[in-house]
């Protein structure tokens, strides 16, 4: 069922990093986003796949995790992603197509969960050091979104917005993840 899968798709922070994420994986993740609408269908999204271990590591130094978790500085050594895929603007096809990257990205969160992975969709990035770190020419595209990929290691639970209407997520001591949502009938006018 549908709802399942965006369900269990939720934000994932620490991963088995053993657990790699084949080439082919990647590219089925991209021929979803390949099928996605696109503004005005210009398709100017392009996609830099990292999954060895040299290049994951450039990618996890660019990053920022956890803004409402500021005591923590992201996954240590073997709870990091097994794989990145950088979601690109090819410049000459178009420019700020940020509804395409939302609905790129989530299609291929949704594909990653269906087969077993979890991830984060990343906005925090130091754009200009992964560029250069990576090979990517700024002139020609601009790094738009890093999706993190990887087998989840922790355990997301989504609750009720506290009655304070505090909606930033939390972990507890056992490091379980905490996700308030709103109820439905607070989103429909």
């Amino acid at each position: 069922m549908f709802k399942d899968l965006v369900t269990k798709s939720r934000t994932y922070r620490r991963f088995y990093e053993e657990v790699q994420i084949p080439t082919a994986e990647l590219k089925e993740l991209v021929d979803l986003a390949r099928l996605t609408p696109s503004t005005s269908n210009s398709q100017a999204l392009k996609f830099r796949l990292c999954n060895t271990p040299e290049e994951t590591e450039k990618v996890f130094e660019t990053l920022g995790w956890a803004g409402a978790l500021p005591e923590w500085d992201g996954p240590k050594k073997g709870e990091r992603p097994s794989a990145y895929i950088i979601i690109l603007c090819d410049l000459s096809l178009g420019k700020n197509k940020l509804y395409d990257d939302g609905i790129t990205a989530q299609t291929m969160m949704l594909g990653a969960v269906e087969k077993g992975y979890g991830g984060c969709i990343l906005g925090n990035v130091q754009r200009s050091r992964l560029a250069e770190a990576l090979g990517i020419d700024t002139a020609l595209y601009s790094i738009d979104l890093v999706l993190a990929l990887g087998k989840p290691k922790e355990e997301v639970v989504v609750v009720p917005v506290k009655e304070n209407g505090d909606i930033r997520y939390y972990r507890d001591d056992n490091q379980v993840h905490y996700v308030p949502k709103r109820e439905i009938d607070d989103l429909i006018l």
